[in-house]
């Protein structure tokens, strides 16, 4: 793993920008060591696009890229100006990062490594949104600056729930896929076929591989867990057809029943969450996003495991009579 910094100092934005007495340079610096002793190998003074290319990458052995971009540091300053440059600058990320999905897809060219490593690139500009509307809110705000644990316990919560969220989201949209276009079309995993193939590698000479199929793993293990009727569907099925060739009159049954509910996976989605994080910044309270993802967003999600799990339920209660 190679990390390219366009600056002469390591640690982009949250380096330069904000100041000793929020971040403590010595802490800092000891992170990127740890990270350098595990293996991270750094390049500063690199532009991507000006001293190297992505192509020029790629002949150097380089398979997978992650593009950060600073969008979560404009949104700490309490200028709107600065923080409609973050959010131009999370819409240009996120605009790379869904065509490179519909690449992946388009040349059928997509992997296991490149789905945990998409997931993980959300996660971090989330982060960094959140510690940058933490370190904001306390000094901006009356009530957040003499209860400094307040919002960091909230940004907790709140990224807690977001995981969730999202992790429902996509996997309920994947399902939704597999009867659509079939296992080509889909990226449905199973934890017991994951758990079979990371048993298979050794922590020894398949260190970085076994460490990023076991946070996946352990990621499709919870999106089990809190779909039990999902997966006696899923059990039903394979019972059924163990060929795998599902009735196409059950497949359309099916997502007749799904489609109502993706619009709830959107919502939980990316979209939606930028409106309502640019509204609570354009009101400079950017708190209220932490509210939003605690109420409204959980509401959905509640809502939307229950009806997805009941429509399981009933497929399942036909299938074992005999239906299809």
């Amino acid at each position: 793993m190679t990390v390219l910094e366009k600056d002469t100092v390591l640690g982009g934005a949250p380096a330069t920008l904000i100041p000793s007495f929020r971040l403590d340079r010595k802490a800092y610096d000891a992170e990127i060591d740890v990270l350098a002793r595990m293996g991270v190998e750094f390049r500063t003074g690199v532009e991507v696009g000006k001293d190297t290319t992505l192509d020029a990458l790629r002949a150097e052995g380089y398979k997978a890229f992650f593009l950060g971009i600073g969008a979560g540091v404009m949104f700490y300053f309490n200028d709107l100006w600065l923080n409609v440059i973050g959010m131009l600058l999370l819409i240009w990320a996120n605009s790379f990062d869904s065509a490179d999905g519909q690449l992946a897809r388009m040349t059928k060219q997509y992997s296991r490594i490149g789905r945990i490593l998409d997931g993980l690139s959300g996660d971090f500009w989330f982060a960094t949104i959140y510690v940058a509307i933490c370190l904001r809110t306390n000094v901006t705000s009356e009530f957040f600056s003499q209860h400094h644990w307040v919002i960091w316990v909230t940004a907790v919560v709140t990224g807690i729930c977001h995981a969730k969220q999202a992790a429902m989201a996509d996997y309920y949209r994947q399902f939704h896929l597999y009867f659509l276009k079939g296992e080509d079309g889909s990226e449905l995993e199973s934890a017991a076929d994951l758990k079979s193939k990371l048993a298979e590698l050794s922590w020894k000479h398949n260190f970085w591989k076994k460490l990023t199929l076991t946070f996946y793993t352990n990621y499709t293990i919870n999106q089990e867990a809190w779909t039990p009727r999902m997966q006696a569907l899923r059990a039903e099925l394979k019972r059924r057809f163990p060929d795998g060739r599902i009735p196409q009159s059950f497949r359309d049954a099916f997502r007749a029943k799904s489609l109502p509910l993706m619009k709830y996976t959107n919502i939980l989605s990316f979209n939606w969450r930028t409106i309502a994080l640019f509204a609570s910044l354009f009101l400079q309270m950017p708190w209220l996003y932490f509210a939003f993802e605690l109420t409204v967003l959980n509401i959905l999600l509640a809502g939307m495991v229950i009806r997805h799990e009941n429509i399981c339920k009933t497929f399942t209660k036909e299938l074992e009579d005999g239906k299809y």
